[in-house]
């Protein structure tokens, strides 16, 4: 269509029953997206899928302080749609060279006085995404009207936002619930404080996952409100506490009020698997020292020695661990600077240096806005604090940090975040955050962000039993949600015994974790004496396992049940498949991509913690995983 042509549509619309602008669709016109203006001033999108409903009409809109555009709008124009081509590389995600391609246009609206608000779509092929900007400075947010309405017929398998100043020490929302799986839409909220990104859908052949990203420090982060009545679920704000101490909590813009982008990602569950919308719609890498992005692999005591472990003999110990493995770090956690003290901790960094071992140092994020004890803590408040402590740490050749207890959701909050990333890069120091929000992105706007818990992680499955039980599932459900899109510091694996638990996990499903489970850098649980009961095959997997990867393929799954995916990592594949069921599962896999490569199958043996060893080749093979156990082969 013409310019000339959509204009006249508009104006005519604006004269009739709805004022339309031409669908825009994604570039194999698989996807497309409807935007529209009621006669009541109302404006909606909607999404189809080879013509079949997705998003039925959704709400759009946003008010500001002086301006509401809610509710009265007319279309005043559209552009002309445009290509969007980007290519950047990650080396903490499924991929490493990425190419994001899209279709954009922007709808221009103004309300009764003439105020105007701009709402930019992109449509790719394995999704829609869309932002706002309001024209002005000084603008503060007031609310929004987003919504994404779904058939009464949709699935949804979803995680409960955790109620602000509950938990450990009062450190609520970190993202740490068990999913609600495959419950109907419209179920409210089990914590009634709503439901995290991402957000996973099923309607009926199409996979949905909703989440958010492009967050820079000018806006809140965002979640589903805990009531969906019909199906139609509506962005929501953070909880008052969920500040940096006298911080704003909704968004405040010095220029332009620009939102994150709201993607919806769509397609077949292997479409979700594979696609890379959460980082395609965030902003290109700032300035880093690309020589110290250096993903890996970490030996870290505390996921099983829990704070008997912050001693300077033992994570030496732990040093010469993951010399042995082959792995490139070692996490020094809570209360070090008591426990250690610099003098020794620089003696530990030179001792790693000769074993090329990096040292990680854990910090408490917190000022005020929760209980904890921990130590350092309060060292990152301001950035003079921050610079003075991250040019100590360059000096004793630390390589990151790890941050923890973060407030939650909060504009100032995320500031927080941004803020300490950007210092961090600019010391050249990584960064992993703990007890934080989901990063949304923020691996490729920051190169040294190597990973965030955002996840009820392996620790969790150590304090009760309950929560060991209930973990097969749960992991199982990662792949298709929490780690879509950014890297997941779950913390995997463990061998041997989790002292005053039973586990219930057999070792190849563990083992499985290591691929599934994407992490810039992947700390391994287990300690060096659960790892010597492993037989040698097993030990030179974990040393020789990419720290990074290339490509990906999802072969088979089902969010909450089981998962097979497919890396490759230059020449080398690894197919890794785990199953959560109290059942064995036989999954048919086509692994004729391999091109009649042969390869190595490491799966569970007989009893719940042996091993087995059997060559594979690549063809169409049906491998039987045995109950909550799981497999990885290796082709090279």
């Amino acid at each position: 269509m013409t310019a000339f042509a959509r204009t006249a549509l508009l104006v005519v619309g604006t004269l009739g029953v709805h004022a339309h602008a031409a669908p825009l669709t994604s570039p194999d016109r698989h996807i497309a997206v409807d935007v529209a203006v009621s006669p009541s001033g109302a404006l909606t999108y909607s999404v189809t899928r080879d013509g079949k409903p997705v998003i039925l009409p959704s709400s759009l809109g946003i008010a500001v302080q002086g301006a509401d555009l809610t509710t009265g709008l007319k279309l005043a124009s559209s552009s002309p749609v445009k290509p969007v081509e980007d290519r950047y590389e990650l080396a903490t995600a499924k991929k490493r060279h990425i190419t994001y391609r899209a279709n954009e246009q922007t709808h221009t609206v103004r309300n009764a006085q003439g105020q105007a608000m701009d709402v930019t779509f992109r449509v790719s092929n394995d999704g829609v995404a869309f932002r706002y900007r309001v024209a002005g400075k000084g603008l503060k947010f007031v609310r929004e009207t987003t919504s994404f309405a779904f058939d009464k017929s949709t699935k949804a398998w979803l995680q409960p936002m955790s109620v602000a100043q509950t938990g450990y020490a009062n450190t609520n929302p970190s993202y740490e619930e068990h999913y609600q799986r495959e419950i109907p839409v419209g179920t409210p909220s089990t914590l009634g404080a709503g439901w995290v990104f991402p957000a996973l859908f099923r309607t009926g052949d199409t996979w949905v996952a909703l989440t958010e990203a492009n967050m820079d420090g000018s806006f809140h982060a965002s979640r589903l409100h805990t009531d969906s009545p019909g199906g139609v679920y509506r962005l929501d704000v953070p909880a008052a506490p969920e500040v940096f101490t006298d911080g704003a909590l909704l968004a405040e813009s010095q220029g332009d009020l620009l939102s994150p982008w709201r993607i919806v990602a769509l397609g077949s569950l292997g479409t979700l698997v594979e696609s890379t919308l959460g980082t395609d719609l965030a902003a290109p890498a700032i300035a880093f020292d690309k020589a110290k992005i250096q993903p890996g692999h970490a030996a870290w005591s505390w996921a099983l020695l829990k704070d008997d472990g912050t001693y300077f003999d033992i994570q030496k110990q732990f040093v010469d661990y993951a010399a042995d493995m082959g792995w490139d770090y070692t996490l020094v956690d809570t209360d070090w600077d008591r426990k250690i003290g610099d003098a020794r901790m620089r003696e530990l960094v030179k001792h790693g240096q000769a074993k090329q071992v990096g040292i990680l140092v854990w910090y408490n994020s917190s000022g005020a806005w929760n209980k904890t004890e921990y130590s350092p803590k309060s060292a990152l408040l301001t950035r003079e604090s921050r610079q003075r402590e991250f040019a100590r740490l360059r000096e004793m050749g630390v390589k990151g940090i790890k941050v923890d207890f973060f407030a939650g959701d909060g504009k100032s909050m995320i500031a927080y975040y941004v803020d300490m990333l950007t210092d961090a890069a600019q010391a050249g120091l990584l960064v992993n955050f703990h007890g934080a929000t989901l990063p949304r992105g923020w691996s490729r706007t920051f190169s040294n962000l190597m990973t965030v818990e955002a996840v009820r992680g392996f620790e969790f499955t150590t304090f009760e039993q309950k929560d060991q039980d209930a973990m097969p599932p749960h992991a199982a459900m990662l792949p298709f949600s929490r780690n879509l899109f950014d890297p997941m510091d779950y913390t995997p694996l463990a061998f041997g015994d989790i002292p005053n638990i039973k586990r219930v996990t057999r070792n190849g499903f563990e083992l499985a974790e290591a691929v599934l489970f994407l992490s810039g850098i992947q700390h391994f649980a287990e300690r060096p004496e659960g790892m010597a009961g492993a037989p040698d095959y097993v030990k030179n997997l974990l040393r020789e396992l990419p720290r990074s990867w290339d490509e990906v393929r999802f072969i088979d799954g089902y969010p909450g049940r089981y998962a097979v995916i497919a890396r490759r990592s230059g020449d080398s594949w690894y197919v890794a498949g785990f199953n959560a069921d109290g059942a064995a599962r036989t999954v048919d896999i086509d692994l004729s991509f391999l091109k009649g490569r042969s390869g190595t199958l490491v799966a569970d043996g007989d009893g719940e913690r042996a091993f087995s060893q059997a060559p594979i080749k690549a063809g169409k093979h049906g491998i039987s995983i045995k109950p909550r156990g799981g497999f990885v082969a290796v082709f090279k």
